[in-house]
Protein backbone atom coordinates (compact mmCIF):
# COMPACT_ATOMS: atom_id res chain seq x y z
CA UNK A 1 0.00 0.00 0.00
CA UNK A 2 1.55 3.38 -0.94
CA UNK A 3 2.59 5.80 1.77
CA UNK A 4 0.22 8.78 2.14
CA UNK A 5 2.99 11.18 1.12
CA UNK A 6 3.31 9.40 -2.25
CA UNK A 7 -0.38 9.70 -3.11
CA UNK A 8 -1.08 12.63 -5.49
CA UNK A 9 -2.62 15.53 -3.65
CA UNK A 10 -6.33 15.89 -4.55
CA UNK A 11 -5.77 19.54 -5.43
CA UNK A 12 -2.81 18.86 -7.71
CA UNK A 13 -5.02 19.15 -10.79
CA UNK A 14 -5.88 22.67 -9.67
CA UNK A 15 -2.37 23.66 -8.67
CA UNK A 16 -1.80 27.35 -8.23
CA UNK A 17 1.14 29.32 -6.86
CA UNK A 18 -1.12 30.59 -4.08
CA UNK A 19 -2.11 27.10 -2.93
CA UNK A 20 1.46 25.85 -3.10
CA UNK A 21 2.53 28.88 -1.07
CA UNK A 22 -0.08 28.21 1.63
CA UNK A 23 1.06 24.59 1.99
CA UNK A 24 4.73 25.61 2.12
CA UNK A 25 3.98 28.16 4.84
CA UNK A 26 2.11 25.52 6.80
CA UNK A 27 4.95 23.01 6.48
CA UNK A 28 7.51 25.58 7.68
CA UNK A 29 5.47 26.46 10.77
CA UNK A 30 4.35 22.90 11.54
CA UNK A 31 7.95 21.68 11.47
CA UNK A 32 8.62 23.93 14.49
CA UNK A 33 5.80 22.40 16.53
CA UNK A 34 5.79 19.18 18.59
CA UNK A 35 2.89 17.90 16.49
CA UNK A 36 1.70 14.36 15.89
CA UNK A 37 2.65 13.68 12.24
CA UNK A 38 -0.80 12.18 11.64
CA UNK A 39 -2.47 15.43 12.70
CA UNK A 40 -0.01 17.35 10.58
CA UNK A 41 -1.02 15.30 7.56
CA UNK A 42 -4.72 15.92 8.25
CA UNK A 43 -4.22 19.67 8.41
CA UNK A 44 -2.50 19.78 5.02
CA UNK A 45 -5.77 18.81 3.33
CA UNK A 46 -9.11 20.63 3.15
CA UNK A 47 -11.98 18.80 4.82
CA UNK A 48 -14.41 19.43 1.96
CA UNK A 49 -14.38 21.00 -1.48
CA UNK A 50 -17.40 21.75 -3.64
CA UNK A 51 -17.51 22.60 -7.33
CA UNK A 52 -20.79 23.86 -8.75
CA UNK A 53 -22.09 25.03 -12.09
CA UNK A 54 -23.84 28.38 -11.91
CA UNK A 55 -26.14 28.87 -14.93
CA UNK A 56 -27.31 32.46 -15.23
CA UNK A 57 -29.85 34.02 -17.56
CA UNK A 58 -28.08 37.05 -18.99
CA UNK A 59 -29.91 40.23 -19.95
CA UNK A 60 -29.61 39.25 -23.60
CA UNK A 61 -31.61 36.05 -23.01
CA UNK A 62 -28.52 33.84 -23.34
CA UNK A 63 -27.68 31.41 -20.51
CA UNK A 64 -24.06 31.64 -19.37
CA UNK A 65 -22.60 28.93 -17.10
CA UNK A 66 -20.07 30.06 -14.53
CA UNK A 67 -17.94 27.87 -12.25
CA UNK A 68 -18.34 28.27 -8.51
CA UNK A 69 -16.42 26.86 -5.57
CA UNK A 70 -16.66 26.50 -1.80
CA UNK A 71 -13.87 24.94 0.26
CA UNK A 72 -14.19 24.15 3.98
CA UNK A 73 -10.68 23.59 5.27
CA UNK A 74 -11.24 22.58 8.90
CA UNK A 75 -14.25 22.04 11.16
CA UNK A 76 -12.49 21.10 14.40
CA UNK A 77 -13.25 24.27 16.37
CA UNK A 78 -16.73 25.02 15.03
CA UNK A 79 -18.53 26.08 11.85
CA UNK A 80 -16.38 27.28 9.01
CA UNK A 81 -16.11 30.95 8.12
CA UNK A 82 -14.84 32.74 5.07
CA UNK A 83 -15.56 35.12 2.24
CA UNK A 84 -16.97 34.74 -1.24
CA UNK A 85 -15.10 36.40 -4.08
CA UNK A 86 -16.20 37.15 -7.63
CA UNK A 87 -13.17 37.48 -9.86
CA UNK A 88 -12.01 36.21 -13.29
CA UNK A 89 -9.00 34.46 -11.72
CA UNK A 90 -10.89 32.42 -9.10
CA UNK A 91 -9.75 28.77 -9.13
CA UNK A 92 -10.19 25.82 -6.81
CA UNK A 93 -6.53 26.03 -5.83
CA UNK A 94 -6.80 29.69 -4.88
CA UNK A 95 -9.97 29.10 -2.87
CA UNK A 96 -8.34 26.14 -1.07
CA UNK A 97 -5.37 28.32 -0.09
CA UNK A 98 -7.60 31.10 1.19
CA UNK A 99 -9.63 28.60 3.21
CA UNK A 100 -6.47 27.24 4.82
CA UNK A 101 -5.30 30.75 5.75
CA UNK A 102 -8.73 31.43 7.24
CA UNK A 103 -8.33 28.42 9.54
CA UNK A 104 -5.06 29.74 10.94
CA UNK A 105 -6.46 33.29 11.14
CA UNK A 106 -9.56 32.31 13.09
CA UNK A 107 -7.54 30.11 15.44
CA UNK A 108 -4.95 32.85 16.01
CA UNK A 109 -7.72 35.28 16.95
CA UNK A 110 -9.30 32.75 19.32
CA UNK A 111 -12.54 32.50 17.32
CA UNK A 112 -14.72 29.34 17.38
CA UNK A 113 -14.47 28.90 13.61
CA UNK A 114 -12.66 26.84 11.04
CA UNK A 115 -11.61 28.33 7.73
CA UNK A 116 -13.59 28.36 4.50
CA UNK A 117 -13.63 30.31 1.26
CA UNK A 118 -15.76 30.46 -1.83
CA UNK A 119 -15.92 32.13 -5.17
CA UNK A 120 -17.29 32.30 -8.67
CA UNK A 121 -15.05 32.70 -11.69
CA UNK A 122 -16.57 35.80 -13.26
CA UNK A 123 -15.95 39.49 -13.81
CA UNK A 124 -18.54 41.34 -11.71
CA UNK A 125 -17.55 44.64 -13.32
CA UNK A 126 -19.13 43.62 -16.64
CA UNK A 127 -22.32 42.17 -15.14
CA UNK A 128 -25.46 44.26 -14.80
CA UNK A 129 -27.03 44.52 -11.37
CA UNK A 130 -29.77 42.09 -12.45
CA UNK A 131 -27.20 39.59 -13.75
CA UNK A 132 -25.18 39.91 -10.55
CA UNK A 133 -28.29 39.21 -8.47
CA UNK A 134 -29.25 36.17 -10.56
CA UNK A 135 -25.70 34.81 -10.35
CA UNK A 136 -25.61 35.30 -6.58
CA UNK A 137 -28.98 33.69 -5.99
CA UNK A 138 -28.16 30.66 -8.15
CA UNK A 139 -24.75 30.22 -6.51
CA UNK A 140 -26.35 30.54 -3.06
CA UNK A 141 -29.01 28.00 -4.05
CA UNK A 142 -26.32 25.52 -5.05
CA UNK A 143 -24.67 25.93 -1.64
CA UNK A 144 -27.83 25.85 0.49
CA UNK A 145 -27.19 22.30 1.77
CA UNK A 146 -23.58 23.17 2.58
CA UNK A 147 -23.93 26.41 4.55
CA UNK A 148 -25.81 27.68 7.59
CA UNK A 149 -25.25 29.51 10.90
CA UNK A 150 -23.99 26.31 12.54
CA UNK A 151 -22.27 24.90 9.45
CA UNK A 152 -20.52 27.47 7.25
CA UNK A 153 -20.99 31.25 7.25
CA UNK A 154 -19.99 33.15 4.07
CA UNK A 155 -19.01 36.84 3.99
CA UNK A 156 -17.96 39.49 1.43
CA UNK A 157 -14.58 39.36 -0.26
CA UNK A 158 -13.06 40.65 -3.50
CA UNK A 159 -15.82 41.57 -5.92
CA UNK A 160 -18.68 41.14 -3.44
CA UNK A 161 -20.30 43.48 -0.95
CA UNK A 162 -23.18 44.03 1.48
CA UNK A 163 -25.82 43.76 -1.24
CA UNK A 164 -24.46 40.43 -2.45
CA UNK A 165 -24.64 39.15 1.12
CA UNK A 166 -28.24 40.39 1.42
CA UNK A 167 -29.20 38.41 -1.71
CA UNK A 168 -27.33 35.41 -0.30
CA UNK A 169 -29.18 35.66 3.04
CA UNK A 170 -32.55 36.14 1.34
CA UNK A 171 -32.07 33.14 -0.97
CA UNK A 172 -31.14 30.87 1.93
CA UNK A 173 -34.00 32.21 4.07
CA UNK A 174 -36.59 31.70 1.31
CA UNK A 175 -35.57 28.06 1.01
CA UNK A 176 -35.78 27.62 4.78
CA UNK A 177 -39.12 29.41 5.03
CA UNK A 178 -38.03 31.95 7.66
CA UNK A 179 -35.41 34.67 8.07
CA UNK A 180 -31.93 33.36 8.93
CA UNK A 181 -29.72 36.45 9.37
CA UNK A 182 -26.83 34.41 10.81
CA UNK A 183 -26.21 32.49 7.57
CA UNK A 184 -23.86 35.23 6.29
CA UNK A 185 -22.02 38.21 7.72
CA UNK A 186 -21.18 41.54 6.15
CA UNK A 187 -24.88 42.25 5.54
CA UNK A 188 -26.60 45.65 5.52
CA UNK A 189 -27.74 46.85 8.94
CA UNK A 190 -31.38 46.51 7.94
CA UNK A 191 -31.17 42.72 7.69
CA UNK A 192 -29.01 41.89 10.69
CA UNK A 193 -25.68 43.47 9.82
CA UNK A 194 -23.49 45.04 12.46
CA UNK A 195 -22.06 48.47 13.00
CA UNK A 196 -18.40 48.65 12.09
CA UNK A 197 -18.25 45.62 9.76
CA UNK A 198 -17.54 47.55 6.56
CA UNK A 199 -14.55 49.32 8.12
CA UNK A 200 -13.37 46.43 10.28
CA UNK A 201 -10.59 44.98 8.12
CA UNK A 202 -9.06 48.37 7.28
CA UNK A 203 -9.40 49.57 10.86
CA UNK A 204 -7.66 46.42 12.05
CA UNK A 205 -4.85 46.95 9.52
CA UNK A 206 -4.36 50.52 10.76
CA UNK A 207 -4.45 49.45 14.41
CA UNK A 208 -1.90 46.67 13.91
CA UNK A 209 0.26 49.11 11.95
CA UNK A 210 0.32 51.39 14.99
CA UNK A 211 1.30 48.43 17.21
CA UNK A 212 4.08 47.43 14.80
CA UNK A 213 5.40 50.98 14.60
CA UNK A 214 5.54 51.18 18.39
CA UNK A 215 7.37 47.83 18.54
CA UNK A 216 9.85 49.07 15.92
CA UNK A 217 10.41 52.40 17.69
CA UNK A 218 8.84 54.35 14.83
CA UNK A 219 6.65 57.37 15.53
CA UNK A 220 3.49 57.49 13.45
CA UNK A 221 3.56 61.28 13.39
CA UNK A 222 4.86 62.06 9.91
CA UNK A 223 5.64 58.42 9.09
CA UNK A 224 5.44 57.81 5.33
CA UNK A 225 3.00 55.15 4.13
CA UNK A 226 2.34 53.58 0.72
CA UNK A 227 -0.86 51.59 0.21
CA UNK A 228 -1.30 49.20 -2.71
CA UNK A 229 -5.02 48.75 -3.27
CA UNK A 230 -7.69 51.39 -2.80
CA UNK A 231 -10.61 49.09 -2.18
CA UNK A 232 -12.45 48.95 1.10
CA UNK A 233 -9.45 47.66 3.08
CA UNK A 234 -6.77 49.91 1.62
CA UNK A 235 -8.90 53.06 1.61
CA UNK A 236 -10.06 52.55 5.21
CA UNK A 237 -6.54 51.82 6.43
CA UNK A 238 -5.19 54.90 4.62
CA UNK A 239 -7.87 57.15 6.16
CA UNK A 240 -7.22 55.90 9.69
CA UNK A 241 -3.44 56.14 9.36
CA UNK A 242 -3.72 59.68 8.01
CA UNK A 243 -5.88 60.52 11.03
CA UNK A 244 -3.15 59.09 13.27
CA UNK A 245 -0.64 61.54 11.79
CA UNK A 246 0.92 59.42 9.05
CA UNK A 247 1.79 60.92 5.67
CA UNK A 248 0.23 58.66 3.04
CA UNK A 249 2.46 59.27 0.03
CA UNK A 250 1.07 56.72 -2.43
CA UNK A 251 -2.05 54.70 -3.18
CA UNK A 252 -2.97 52.54 -6.15
CA UNK A 253 -5.70 50.52 -7.84
CA UNK A 254 -5.40 47.60 -10.25
CA UNK A 255 -4.81 50.15 -13.05
CA UNK A 256 -1.98 52.03 -11.33
CA UNK A 257 -1.60 54.68 -8.69
CA UNK A 258 -0.42 58.10 -7.64
CA UNK A 259 2.54 59.30 -5.61
CA UNK A 260 3.19 62.55 -3.79
CA UNK A 261 6.19 62.68 -1.42
CA UNK A 262 4.53 65.51 0.51
CA UNK A 263 1.44 63.44 1.20
CA UNK A 264 -1.85 62.81 -0.59
CA UNK A 265 -5.30 64.10 0.17
CA UNK A 266 -6.76 60.64 0.85
CA UNK A 267 -10.38 61.74 0.92
CA UNK A 268 -9.98 63.48 -2.45
CA UNK A 269 -8.23 60.45 -3.94
CA UNK A 270 -10.94 58.07 -2.71
CA UNK A 271 -13.66 60.37 -4.00
CA UNK A 272 -11.96 60.60 -7.41
CA UNK A 273 -11.64 56.80 -7.55
CA UNK A 274 -15.33 56.30 -6.73
CA UNK A 275 -16.29 58.67 -9.53
CA UNK A 276 -13.84 57.50 -12.21
CA UNK A 277 -12.99 53.91 -11.15
CA UNK A 278 -9.30 54.70 -11.60
CA UNK A 279 -6.78 57.32 -10.49
CA UNK A 280 -5.64 58.40 -13.95
CA UNK A 281 -5.90 62.16 -14.19
CA UNK A 282 -5.97 62.78 -10.44
CA UNK A 283 -4.13 66.07 -9.94
CA UNK A 284 -2.86 65.43 -6.42
CA UNK A 285 0.16 63.36 -7.41
CA UNK A 286 2.23 61.82 -10.21
CA UNK A 287 1.45 58.47 -11.81
CA UNK A 288 3.10 55.37 -10.40
CA UNK A 289 2.71 51.69 -11.29
CA UNK A 290 1.86 49.04 -8.75
CA UNK A 291 5.34 47.56 -9.01
CA UNK A 292 6.94 51.00 -8.58
CA UNK A 293 4.75 51.66 -5.52
CA UNK A 294 6.19 48.60 -3.77
CA UNK A 295 9.70 50.02 -4.17
CA UNK A 296 8.98 53.59 -3.05
CA UNK A 297 11.07 55.21 -0.35
CA UNK A 298 8.60 54.95 2.52
CA UNK A 299 8.63 53.67 6.09
CA UNK A 300 5.45 51.59 6.01
CA UNK A 301 4.19 49.56 3.06
CA UNK A 302 0.68 48.10 3.04
CA UNK A 303 -0.04 45.64 0.20
CA UNK A 304 -3.87 45.53 0.34
CA UNK A 305 -4.74 44.29 -3.13
CA UNK A 306 -4.26 40.65 -4.20
CA UNK A 307 -1.85 37.73 -3.79
CA UNK A 308 1.74 37.37 -4.99
CA UNK A 309 2.74 41.04 -5.13
CA UNK A 310 6.06 40.96 -3.27
CA UNK A 311 8.12 38.22 -4.87
CA UNK A 312 11.72 37.13 -5.26
CA UNK A 313 12.04 39.48 -8.23
CA UNK A 314 11.15 42.70 -6.39
CA UNK A 315 11.54 42.05 -2.64
CA UNK A 316 15.11 43.38 -2.61
CA UNK A 317 13.79 46.75 -3.84
CA UNK A 318 11.39 47.17 -0.91
CA UNK A 319 12.66 50.10 1.16
CA UNK A 320 9.98 50.11 3.87
CA UNK A 321 10.88 49.26 7.47
CA UNK A 322 7.48 47.66 8.08
CA UNK A 323 5.25 45.69 5.70
CA UNK A 324 1.66 45.19 6.89
CA UNK A 325 -0.26 42.69 4.79
CA UNK A 326 -3.76 44.00 4.23
CA UNK A 327 -4.28 41.44 1.44
CA UNK A 328 -4.15 37.66 1.75
CA UNK A 329 -0.89 36.11 0.58
CA UNK A 330 0.76 39.20 -0.95
CA UNK A 331 4.29 38.00 -0.06
CA UNK A 332 5.83 34.78 -1.38
CA UNK A 333 8.06 32.55 0.80
CA UNK A 334 11.12 33.54 -1.24
CA UNK A 335 10.32 37.22 -0.71
CA UNK A 336 9.82 36.57 3.01
CA UNK A 337 13.41 35.39 3.32
CA UNK A 338 14.72 38.43 1.43
CA UNK A 339 12.73 40.85 3.58
CA UNK A 340 13.88 39.12 6.74
CA UNK A 341 17.52 39.40 5.62
CA UNK A 342 16.93 43.11 5.01
CA UNK A 343 15.57 43.55 8.54
CA UNK A 344 12.04 44.39 7.37
CA UNK A 345 9.32 43.72 9.94
CA UNK A 346 6.47 41.86 8.24
CA UNK A 347 3.06 41.76 9.91
CA UNK A 348 1.50 38.70 8.25
CA UNK A 349 -1.92 38.61 6.69
CA UNK A 350 -3.49 36.24 9.22
CA UNK A 351 -2.78 38.85 11.89
CA UNK A 352 -2.87 42.14 9.97
CA UNK A 353 -6.19 41.73 8.15
CA UNK A 354 -8.04 39.69 10.79
CA UNK A 355 -10.24 42.63 11.80
CA UNK A 356 -12.83 41.62 9.23
CA UNK A 357 -13.37 38.10 10.52
CA UNK A 358 -13.31 39.29 14.13
CA UNK A 359 -16.17 41.73 13.54
CA UNK A 360 -17.89 39.09 11.39
CA UNK A 361 -17.79 36.91 14.49
CA UNK A 362 -19.38 39.75 16.45
CA UNK A 363 -22.10 40.03 13.79
CA UNK A 364 -22.78 36.28 13.91
CA UNK A 365 -23.04 36.35 17.71
CA UNK A 366 -25.43 39.32 17.59
CA UNK A 367 -27.59 37.60 14.96
CA UNK A 368 -27.83 34.44 17.06
CA UNK A 369 -28.77 36.45 20.16
CA UNK A 370 -30.97 39.01 18.36
CA UNK A 371 -29.18 41.60 20.48
CA UNK A 372 -26.94 44.25 18.94
CA UNK A 373 -23.98 46.23 20.26
CA UNK A 374 -22.83 49.82 19.88
CA UNK A 375 -20.03 50.81 17.49
CA UNK A 376 -17.87 51.82 20.46
CA UNK A 377 -18.28 48.39 22.04
CA UNK A 378 -17.47 46.64 18.77
CA UNK A 379 -14.33 48.68 18.08
CA UNK A 380 -13.12 48.35 21.69
CA UNK A 381 -13.54 44.57 21.57
CA UNK A 382 -11.82 44.42 18.18
CA UNK A 383 -8.78 46.36 19.38
CA UNK A 384 -8.55 44.19 22.49
CA UNK A 385 -8.52 40.95 20.50
CA UNK A 386 -5.95 42.28 18.03
CA UNK A 387 -3.75 43.67 20.81
CA UNK A 388 -3.58 40.27 22.48
CA UNK A 389 -2.93 38.40 19.24
CA UNK A 390 -0.19 40.85 18.23
CA UNK A 391 1.56 40.46 21.57
CA UNK A 392 1.37 36.66 21.43
CA UNK A 393 2.91 36.68 17.95
CA UNK A 394 5.74 39.03 18.92
CA UNK A 395 6.49 37.10 22.12
CA UNK A 396 6.67 33.75 20.29
CA UNK A 397 8.78 35.19 17.47
CA UNK A 398 11.34 36.41 20.01
CA UNK A 399 11.22 33.22 22.07
CA UNK A 400 11.63 30.85 19.12
CA UNK A 401 13.81 33.08 16.97
CA UNK A 402 11.41 32.84 14.02
CA UNK A 403 9.74 35.35 11.73
CA UNK A 404 6.48 36.96 12.72
CA UNK A 405 4.72 34.99 9.97
CA UNK A 406 5.99 31.68 11.25
CA UNK A 407 5.10 32.66 14.81
CA UNK A 408 1.55 33.61 13.81
CA UNK A 409 1.10 30.39 11.88
CA UNK A 410 2.50 28.33 14.75
CA UNK A 411 -0.03 29.82 17.16
CA UNK A 412 -2.97 29.22 14.84
CA UNK A 413 -1.91 25.73 13.80
CA UNK A 414 -1.14 24.67 17.36
CA UNK A 415 -4.62 25.58 18.58
CA UNK A 416 -6.31 23.47 15.91
CA UNK A 417 -3.83 20.61 16.28
CA UNK A 418 -4.46 20.48 20.03
CA UNK A 419 -8.22 20.41 19.47
CA UNK A 420 -7.83 17.58 16.97
CA UNK A 421 -5.67 15.65 19.44
CA UNK A 422 -8.33 15.99 22.13
CA UNK A 423 -11.22 15.09 19.82
CA UNK A 424 -9.44 12.16 18.19
CA UNK A 425 -10.13 10.64 14.79
CA UNK A 426 -13.61 9.39 13.85
CA UNK A 427 -14.42 6.56 13.34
Amino acid sequence: MPDASSVPHPFSDYASPVYEMAVRQFDTAAARLPMDPNIRERLRHPARAFLVSVPVMMDTGRVAVFHGYRVQHDTTLGPTKGGVRYHPDVTLGEVAALAMWMSWKCALMGLPFGGAKGGVCCDPKVLSRAELERLTRRYASELTLLIGPEVDIPAPDVGTDEQVMAWFMDTYSMQKGYAVPGVVTGKPLGVGGTLGRREATGLGVAHVTSLAARAAGLSLEGATVAVQGLGNVGATAARHLAAMGCRVVAVSTSRGGIFNPHGLDIEAACRYYREHRNLEGFSGGEAVSNDELLALDCQILIPAAVENQITASNASRVKARIVVEGANGPTTPEADRILEDQGVMVIPDILANAGGVVVSYFEWVQDLQYFFWSREEIETRLRGIMDRAFQRVMDLARKEGVSTRTAALMLGIQRIAEAQRIRGLYP
